[in-house]
This record gives C-alpha cells, sequence and structure tokens, in this order.
C-alpha cells in the first residue's frame, strides 16, 4: 500500500479519537438511531472537508522551500502532538428536529471539521505528499470512518471501556514520530 494512504489513515483515525465529531456522531446516532443515514453524511462532508484541506496543503507546498516546509511541518506535528493530548469538550450541540439524520449530519460534520485537528494534519498531510491529493483525501476519510463508525456502530459501550486517554496518548506519540521522521529528513 500507498505510504501516503497509510500514514494519513493512521493518523487521522488515532487522532480522531475522543475528538468533537467522534462526540458528535455518539450524539447523533443517540438522537437519531438512524446509522446508515449518519455514516453516509460523514462521509461525504469528510471527502468534501478533506479534499479541499489536502488541496490547500499540496497548493502550499508548491509555493514553499523544501527546507521552510520540512521545519513547518516538524513544528505543525509536535503541536498536534500536544494538541492531541488535550480531551475535546462535549459541548452539547443540540442538532435540529427539523432535518433528518443525514443532512444534519452532512451539515454538522463539514462545520465540525473546520479548523478542528483532523483538518488541519489533512493540510499538513496534502503539504508533506503533494502530489498524492487524492490519496491523502483516500486515507483521511477512511480514518474517520474508522473512528466515528465506532462511535456510530458500537456508541456509548465501547467508548467506556476504553480509556480514551490511551488514544490520545497513541496518537500524539504517532504525530512525535512523525515529526522526527521529518526532522531527520525522511519522508513519511
Amino acid at each position: 500500500m500507498n505510504e501516503a494512504f497509510l500514514n494519513s489513515v493512521s493518523m487521522v483515525t488515532l487522532s480522531e479519537m475522543g475528538d468533537k465529531t467522534q462526540l458528535l456522531a455518539l450524539a447523533l446516532i443517540a438522537r437519531f438511531k438512524a446509522p446508515v443515514q449518519i455514516m453516509l453524511g460523514i462521509l461525504l462532508a469528510t471527502i468534501a472537508n478533506h479534499f479541499l484541506a489536502a488541496a490547500v496543503g499540496s497548493t502550499a507546498a508548491q509555493f514553499v522551500s523544501a527546507n521552510v516546509l520540512r521545519w513547518t511541518l516538524v513544528v505543525l506535528y509536535l503541536g498536534f502532538a500536544a494538541w492531541v493530548l488535550v480531551p475535546d469538550k462535549d459541548s452539547d450541540e443540540e442538532t435540529s428536529n427539523k432535518g433528518n439524520a443525514f443532512m444534519t449530519t452532512l451539515i454538522t460534520f463539514f462545520i465540525a471539521e473546520m479548523g478542528d485537528k483532523t483538518q488541519l494534519a489533512t493540510v499538513s498531510l496534502g503539504a508533506a505528499h503533494k502530489d498524492q491529493l487524492f490519496l491523502v483525501t483516500a486515507g483521511t476519510t477512511l480514518g474517520m470512518m474508522i473512528a466515528d463508525g465506532l462511535a456510530v456502530g458500537l456508541g456509548p459501550t465501547l467508548l467506556k471501556r476504553v480509556p480514551m486517554q490511551a488514544f490520545r496518548v497513541l496518537a500524539a506519540l504517532l504525530f512525535a514520530f512523525f515529526a522526527l521522521q521529518i526532522a531527520l529528513g525522511k519522508t513519511f
């Protein structure tokens, strides 16, 4: 398998654990009890959001020198390593009773991902793998589907048994590993 794809899947899957959008997926499944509509909404919102994010990163990489890009990515990944250790607060966002599960999910997920660590990670992955935009988008989308699929499919039962801090530490270590690889001049 392609390195850009595998890195994208692993980074987003781990960093999404305990993230606000995963909590949003839990809230949506509790409210609507419509897993197919919710997962379809997550899928389409993520493809759109992450394609735009990867395109921004890919475009930026074309205008920045390799050395500046390298150290920018190191700083970003170290920042992500620290950021992922901080739990997201459950904002208790209410979903609308007027819309169906699909439209509510599509809109709320697209908006919730704006400026989120997984969107910013997708920007940096797009920059790091500037010639593999579609593989980055596919990988980050699959990562979101895995993490949010756990929330939708297994719901509160799984999340009560698995400590989110373990996922946060694992994600932080992964971001730090990628930062180290880039700092040493290795691609990831």
